[in-house]
């Protein structure tokens, strides 16, 4: 599959410790893709179990058409693996969730009713009044918490910007230079980073998978601390995210222009780009490179 013809989606999807769930996602999300032009980038970033020996075998035995399975490494830390995965992404629509797909396709759904390039940030929301989540009551009251805290901390509007994220493409890539947040934070850096500008992410209701609520946590009492001086870490960043966010603003615009006048995808320019700079992605290729723990090693394309 050549990757450097306009692409639909790009999904990008965080793996850690992920063997017991990745092949089934994978499998999910090809078919939900299936007649679109699209790729699945998987981030694999400090796993201990096999998911990365799972993946090897996902990605040899890939047959999908339309959708090209692509797989990376990062450092550990949601935060790395999702910038890994925007900055490779080559879709009009990136769409950042976790291994085990929480909330199904209700994101995605729900994007496809509105228009991205006017309203780069859609969050699939669990804050959302129609959202179904049911979770205990310990886990409710430490999300309360959270949002209270990112409320007198930031002033942040967006009730969940932990989130899954359905984002017009060339904004991302665009913004995406200017993250840093290794870990969970980096979804509210996201967040922040439209908010500072002036840009309303849009929440949209979901339903939470039986799985995914069933799963334990991964962010636990103890790492309140580390919350808090996180939230105060992007506070002091506010005007550097608002920046970022202004000009990727006018770079997505500039790709919807260009998009209305040659009549191809959103993604035309900053999307190819991004792909042109990982020459390592090439028509056909098979396989994954040797892992190198701790970095970014590239990634295979199965077609």
């Amino acid at each position: 599959m050549n990757l450097d013809r306009d692409l639909s989606v790009s999904y990008v999807i965080a793996a850690h410790n992920s063997a017991v769930v990745i092949a089934r996602t994978l499998a999910d999300v090809e078919q939900r893709l299936a007649g679109r032009q699209s790729e699945i980038i998987v981030v694999e970033n400090g796993s201990t179990d096999d998911t990365y020996d799972v993946l090897e075998r996902c990605a040899k035995d890939w047959e999908s058409v339309d959708t090209a399975l692509r797989i990376v490494v990062s450092e550990k830390g949601l935060g790395h693996a999702w910038r890994t995965g925007i900055a490779i992404s080559a879709g009009d629509i990136v769409v950042l969730t976790a291994d085990d797909l929480p909330f199904g396709f209700d994101d995605l759904d729900a994007s496809e009713h509105r228009v991205l390039e006017h309203c780069p940030v859609l969050i699939g929301s669990k804050a959302h009044k129609d959202s179904v989540i049911h979770r205990g009551a310990v886990r409710q009251t430490a999300s309360r918490g959270y949002q209270l805290l990112r409320r007198i901390v930031l002033g942040i509007r967006t009730g969940d910007p932990q989130g899954t994220y359905v984002l017009h493409g060339p904004w991302a890539r665009s913004v995406n230079h200017t993250l840093c947040e290794p870990g969970f934070l980096m979804s509210t850096e996201l967040a922040y980073a439209a908010e500072s500008c002036g840009l309303v992410p849009f929440e949209v209701p979901v339903r939470l998978r039986r799985p995914a609520a069933e799963a334990r946590s991964r962010v636990g009492i103890a790492d309140a601390w580390v919350i808090g001086r996180g939230l105060w870490r992007l506070r002091r960043r506010r005007a550097e995210l608002a920046a970022a966010g202004a000009a990727a603003a006018v770079v997505g615009a500039a790709a919807t222009a260009n998009s209305a006048g040659t009549g191809t995808g959103t993604g035309t320019g900053t999307a190819n780009s991004a792909a042109t700079a990982n020459s390592a992605a090439t028509s056909g290729s098979v396989g994954l490179p040797t892992r190198g723990p701790g970095q970014e090693i590239g990634y295979g394309v199965v077609a």
